[in-house]
Order: C-alpha cells, then sequence, then structure tokens
C-alpha cells in the first residue's frame, strides 16, 4: 500500500498570508494546492508567482461555488485567472503549477493545450455536495478516459454505507492514479486511511484556516500529521476506533493515537459515526478493522450482534467494546471497571458500602453504572422517564427505582450521598439549566451531594453548574473516559496502556 500525499489546502486572503501557513505546516506536508477562489480580488492576479515561493510542488485551483468554493464571477472570469496563473512557464518546472484542477465539465482546449507543454498535470475532479456517488469505478473511467489525467471524486455520504462502498470499491481499483474522499464528519476514515482507497494524495488544512473547510470537514495538518500519523500508515498498520451517532467531540482517537505513539505501534484509532449499529460492523469488516469502541447508542447493539460475550458485558447487559480475534467478535464492557475507578477516586473511598446512591437514566450507561455499583456494595435507586426500563435495570440488583420527575425529589434526596447522571442531556451544551439539557432541572440541591456526570464534554454541564454552584462537589467523567480507555487499549494490544 503506497502512501498518499499529503496535500496543504491553503484558503488564505493573500498570497503572503497562504506563505505563512505553508512554512508552519511544511513539515507535515508533501506539496500544497492554492485556492485562489478565496484570495482577494487583487492577489488573485498574481497567483503565478506562487509555486516559486512556495518551494514544494503546487496545485492551481478555483473553485466554482456549486462545488464548494467561493468564486462566484462566472466561468469567462475563471479562465481568464487560469490562463494567467498558467502562462509563461518557466523552464524550471518547480517555479510552476505541477497539478490544475479542472472540473469534469470545465474542457478549454488552450488551456488543456498549455498544461501537456507546461507538464502540468490535470485533476479532474467532480464533486457533489449534497449526495454520494454509488458507482466508484464507472464514474473514474468517465472522469478519465484518456488514463492520462487524476480523476478525484468528492461527495457527501449520507450514512456510513457510503463510506464502506468507497472502500469497497477502491479494494478493485490497480495503482494510485485516483483522488476518493467522502466528505464531512462520516469522511474522516477517508482522509486517515488513504492509502486503503489508492488515493494519489489526500487533503488537510492549516489549524488557522480550519473553518473554511469546516463545510467537507479537512482535518488539520496537526491532527493529520501527528495525531493519525497519516504518513506512517501501510499495509501492515491494525487499525481500531469508535462508532456511535452522533459521534461529535470525542477524545478518544487522541487518547488511543498517543498510547500507540508512546508504545511504537504500527497502530491507528478512528472515529466512524454510524446511524445504524450493522453500518458500522460492515464497515469495520470492509476496511478491517481489529477492534472498536462503542458508545451511545449502540451499546446493547453491539452486545447483540457478537458473536461471544465476556462475563461483565452478559451481565451488564450492554458492550462498549468489541474485539475482533479470528474473525469472531468478543464483546467487553470496560465502562464499570472505569466508572468505578474513577468514582471511588473523586469520592475518595475504598467501596460504597453503607452509601445511597441516585442512578440517573437507565440506559446502557446506567447498565455498566449500576453494575459497578452493585459490585462495590452500594445501595441505590434508579431513576428514569420509562418506569419500565427503571424498573427492569433496578430489579436486576434489588435497587430501588422511580420516575425522573419532580415528584421523586424527595426519594432523590433519600439517595443523595452521590447522585450518578448517565444520560446524555448536557452534552456539548453551553446554555443554562433548562428541562432539555438537565435531567435534574427540578431538583434543588442542598449541598451535601457528591454529583458525579459521565458527560466530559463540556467540563461542567449544565446540572453540573447547578450543584456546584449550591455547594456540592461534583465531577465529569473525563478520568472515567481515561480509565475505560486504558482498558480497551490493552484488550486491543495485550500491551497496558
Amino acid at each position: 500500500m503506497e502512501s498518499p500525499k499529503v496535500c496543504l489546502t491553503l484558503t488564505g486572503k493573500t498570497l503572503a498570508e497562504d506563505l505563512e501557513f505553508l512554512n508552519k505546516y511544511r513539515s507535515y506536508v508533501d506539496m500544497a494546492e492554492l485556492r485562489v477562489d478565496f484570495l482577494n480580488q487583487d492577489e488573485r492576479l498574481y497567483a503565478r508567482r506562487f509555486p516559486s515561493m512556495a518551494g514544494v510542488p503546487c496545485i492551481l485551483t478555483i473553485r466554482r461555488e456549486v462545488d464548494g468554493g467561493k468564486f462566484v464571477e462566472g466561468e469567462s472570469a475563471r479562465t481568464i485567472l487560469f490562463a494567467r496563473a498558467l502562462s509563461f512557464a518557466d523552464e524550471d518546472r518547480t517555479k510552476n503549477f505541477a497539478y490544475v484542477d479542472f472540473e469534469e465539465d470545465y474542457h478549454i482546449s488552450s488551456l488543456e493545450d498549455a498544461t501537456l507543454a507546461f507538464e502540468t498535470r490535470i485533476i479532474r475532479s467532480f464533486h457533489d455536495m449534497k449526495n454520494p456517488v454509488r458507482n466508484i469505478q464507472e464514474k473514474l473511467k468517465s472522469l478519465n478516459p484518456s488514463g492520462f489525467e487524476i480523476p478525484k471524486i468528492a461527495f457527501m455520504p449520507h450514512s456510513l454505507d457510503d463510506v464502506t462502498n468507497l472502500f469497497r470499491e477502491a479494494s478493485r481499483l490497480s495503482g494510485n492514479n485516483q483522488i476518493l474522499l467522502a466528505m464531512g464528519a462520516m469522511g474522516i476514515p477517508t482522509r486517515v486511511l488513504g492509502g486503503k482507497l489508492k488515493n494519489f494524495l489526500t487533503y488537510t488544512s492549516a489549524p488557522e484556516s480550519i473553518q473554511n473547510t469546516s463545510n467537507i470537514a479537512h482535518l488539520d495538518a496537526v491532527t493529520l500529521g501527528g495525531l493519525y500519523r497519516m504518513k506512517s500508515i501501510n499495509e501492515a498498520t491494525k487499525i481500531f476506533g469508535i462508532t456511535g451517532w452522533p459521534l461529535s467531540g470525542t477524545s478518544s482517537p487522541e487518547l488511543h493515537n498517543t498510547g500507540y505513539c508512546r508504545h511504537g505501534m504500527n497502530s491507528v484509532y478512528i472515529p466512524f459515526p454510524a446511524e445504524i449499529f450493522e453500518q458500522a460492523l460492515e464497515f469495520s469488516e470492509q476496511v478491517g478493522v481489529q477492534g472498536f469502541s462503542v458508545t451511545v447508542p449502540h451499546k446493547e447493539a453491539a452486545l447483540a450482534r457478537a458473536d461471544t460475550v465476556d462475563g461483565d458485558a452478559m451481565e451488564i447487559g450492554a458492550s462498549n467494546t468489541l474485539v475482533c480475534r479470528d474473525g469472531k467478535w468478543i464483546a467487553y464492557n470496560t465502562d464499570a471497571e472505569g466508572f468505578l475507578k474513577a468514582l471511588l477516586e473523586f469520592l475518595n473511598l475504598k467501596n460504597l458500602k453503607r452509601r445511597k446512591v441516585s442512578i440517573i437514566g437507565a440506559g446502557g450507561a446506567a447498565r455498566a453504572v449500576a453494575f459497578a455499583v452493585h459490585k462495590s456494595g452500594g445501595k441505590a435507586c434508579v431513576f428514569n422517564r420509562t418506569l419500565s426500563k427503571a424498573k427492569n435495570l433496578a430489579e436486576k440488583y434489588g435497587f430501588d427505582y422511580a420516575p425522573l420527575n419532580f415528584e421523586s425529589s424527595p426519594i432523590i434526596r433519600k439517595y443523595s450521598d452521590v447522585i450518578i447522571q448517565t444520560t446524555s442531556k448536557g452534552m456539548h451544551c453551553e446554555e443554562p439549566s433548562n428541562p432539555e439539557n438537565d435531567p435534574l432541572y427540578f431538583y434543588d440541591f442542598s449541598g451535601k451531594e457528591a454529583l458525579f456526570d459521565i458527560i466530559y464534554m463540556p467540563k461542567a454541564t449544565p446540572v453540573m453548574i447547578r450543584a456546584r454552584e449550591a455547594g456540592c462537589k461534583i465531577c465529569n467523567g473525563f478520568s472515567m473516559l481515561l480509565y475505560q480507555g486504558y482498558k480497551q487499549f490493552e484488550l486491543y494490544t495485550g500491551v497496558e496502556y
């Protein structure tokens, strides 16, 4: 598997700004794409100068708005800019644009002849900003009938299945004379694992200008080259990852990839969001994922689809970790162990004996929490808006249960040595407390409670802020993330983190 070149997409307003970004991240990239459509009007006239300034092979791109760019002045004006940037070729080829990006429907004979004369290669691109492309091989042939150009397909997937299909289709291709990319958060695997797609190159952006490519979800150069170590990925690289829906703001790739780097392992850990768990499983089997973390809402589905289930996961009834061994998926649950270690550390206790605990929620995370509380000797009451779910979980361990509403405030007070919040309410939320982001909005903290919220983004959820203001001791789920992640790392690699 040949590693794709890494191309820094430059979206500054001036050539000087673009050169500054290139110099700053030069060690992470092999080449640069000058996005002339982002330049100020007067700067566009001097695009011809950039290759000699850059010192790396450069792509000339003037992207139309319909294809995700900023150029709106019309095709005549764009053709003139292309001509200016490609004209007056230097005898030293390194001072000319090495590549130019022409869309599928953009054919100007004089410009195409000039590229041949100047030995500038054409990237023939097709973009669909709204829909997936499924007939990949057929589309590649239509983009490059002569065989001399580099065909590029970039599309917006509707589901992880569209990304899986891209990898499936690419596995049948020979050579690396194409660029295949899925845009958006679901497309991150196509950027990190470009070698598996047999891509000629993959694109990245400067961290300072990453917002300019937010609609297509570029990874910044430091993340792609540093965290994911994309240039070192090869046939022997072991692939791990995380799935869930929606999967935004997860810290797991940083935790696991840092561990692989520390131990000198040829491994990578990537996110692959899936609305349906079966999509995540099919993606993993197509790409060769050897183990992955499972987060909401797929923990019960992961358990059901596993070939073998570890004892703790079976007892809990949910799995947050799948490992593939000999072609079979084994389900584990590291949430309970990670949670209990983090909770006891927070409370400075050895166990939960004689402690009365409120468990808020009855989903997959709550199952692991209830298991851990019971294992550590605590007495608990499970609160959930759907009472039957609270009842099913509570009776498993001889706990009490109650509806999650105002009328249960006295019961929460009774079980208020520790309140454990296990729902997703408050995740990624910076707003003041309200019924939509605070599962305990109706409860008045006395200041004596200890609140543990398994959410770690943001650092303080609305319910945590209310509890802290009342004088309560609070803790988020970051230490739980670390401890359960350390155990996952060991399950994946056989080595302690």
